[in-house]
């Protein structure tokens, strides 16, 4: 079978002919288009610059990586719990929590952008003591924990919603659970996309959404707003940088499977240290710009493994297209019209599938939870998590004054406490392996 799967695997796109070439970057935008317009509408950012980072982030990866990874960067949906902490959504005149917070958005888009810097510092890192050394500080019993408690301090805001129409919440949940189970093709690879549209039909059926926004928008605009931009604050940075900790474990899965799926290790080349380097610069630029952190993108994979076309020539082609829908204002209107209660539906499955994820994690790296220490670490990990994350909802205080308050999230504390536990507690017997298409970690995507 893997003979007959090199075969028929294509790595120049370029033969096929202008006009599949392009159809196939377009399918690479349907595949990242429901996910990633989705984080913009749970935090309240723009949808429009959304796009245009995703577009500009996956260009200036494949500039960093010399053109050779055939992946595309998407907005990350494990930096929701930081927006949530520092830029909460505000409530409507219905008590939904569906009104962007305009004024600390900016501090979180600067969150974001010192996360990304995070992602540099790993990569000096790799380059100049190797990858084995340094991933010894970021075992899967450390990394598996932090995923399931972003999945978990998330789920309240997804029953809040919800409970705006739990009708429409279930028509959008139940349709992601049918494509993912018995779809086939790309509906299995779009449930969130088409879970979207189904509940939304549902919603004009039952004459709940409102399309004045629509009608007053502008067929052009730019996708970008100097008030947006990411401002600096040390108590958001504390809060949202330590996050960079979980994606980047996700990174090195998401690199992983693609190695996987295309036959090719990118862990050795371009090598794990230049995708992370890309990685980081596109979330910070994206940051910057006020848009969301930017991720390697899972579903853009699937659709590698459908296709067989392993040529990252089709994401260029993909994130060219989310630029030019990023300059179209009545898109941007269009998906901000989707109820709020389509929104928990889609968050009621997705969180919970994030802290999923992080069990398979720990599940498939077979950490030895009878091992005492590996217990500590993860109890400690879960407990600092939600416990710091209720107890102090905007995270707990270190130093306040009149003009400064410094304060570090549940996350953050979790994240610091299993990294610190791992490294003095004897026994950390864990080696990353990257000798063969990087199957280590295959699953940490978030």
């Amino acid at each position: 079978m893997q003979k007959q799967n090199e075969m028929t695997a294509i790595y120049n796109v370029r033969e096929l002919g202008a006009g599949k070439t392009l159809v196939l970057g377009v399918q690479h935008t349907f595949a990242m288009f429901g996910a990633t317009v989705l984080v913009p509408l749970l935090t309240g950012l723009n949808v429009s610059t959304t796009l245009l980072c995703a577009g500009l982030g996956t260009l200036l990866f494949h500039f960093i990586t010399g053109g050779k990874v055939p992946a595309f960067l998407g907005s990350s949906f494990a930096f929701l719990g930081g927006f949530g902490i520092v830029a909460p959504m505000l409530a409507d005149e219905s008590g939904n929590l569906t009104v962007p917070n305009t004024e600390m958005l900016p501090y979180a888009c600067g969150g974001v952008v010192a996360a990304g810097l995070l992602y540099l510092v790993m990569s000096g890192l790799i380059t100049a003591f190797g990858v084995r050394r340094i991933m010894r500080f970021f075992p899967p019993v450390v990394t598996g924990p932090i995923i399931i408690a972003i999945g978990l301090i998330l789920a309240p805001s997804a029953i809040n919603n919800c409970s705006s129409d739990w009708v429409l919440a279930l028509i959008a949940l139940g349709t992601v659970v049918v494509c993912n189970i018995w779809g086939k093709g790309m509906v299995k690879i779009l449930p969130i996309l088409i879970g979207v549209v189904v509940s939304y039909v549902a919603s004009l059926l039952m004459g709940r959404v409102d399309f004045a926004a629509i009608a007053s928008a502008d067929w052009f605009g730019i996708p970008l707003s100097t008030s947006a931009m990411a401002k600096f604050d040390i108590s958001a940075i504390l809060t949202i940088m330590p996050i960079a900790l979980a994606t980047m474990m996700e990174h090195i899965g998401d690199i992983a499977a693609i190695s996987a799926t295309t036959g090719k290790n990118y862990i050795r080349d371009p090598g794990l240290n230049r995708t992370l380097l890309g990685d980081g610069l596109a979330t910070s630029l994206a940051g910057f710009l006020g848009g969301p952190a930017n991720t390697t993108y899972g579903e853009n994979t699937g659709v590698l493994a459908l296709t067989r076309v392993y040529d990252p020539l089709v994401m260029r082609i993909a994130a060219c297209f989310a630029i030019l829908m990023s300059f179209c204002p009545k898109l941007g209107a269009a998906i901000n019209t989707i109820p709020a209660a389509i929104v928990g539906g889609i968050s009621f499955i997705l969180y919970g599938m994030i802290s999923a994820i992080g069990v398979r994690n720990v599940v498939e790296n077979k950490v030895d939870f009878t091992n005492s220490r590996n217990l500590i670490i993860a109890a400690v990990i879960l407990v600092s998590a939600l416990g710091f994350n209720s107890a102090y909802p905007n995270g707990l205080p270190l130093y306040q004054s009149a003009e400064l308050t410094i304060s570090l999230s549940g996350l953050a504390i979790a994240a610091i406490l299993g990294i610190v536990l791992n490294a003095v507690l004897p026994g950390n017997d864990y080696e990353f392996d990257n000798t063969e298409k990087g199957e280590q970690g295959l699953n940490m995507k978030v």
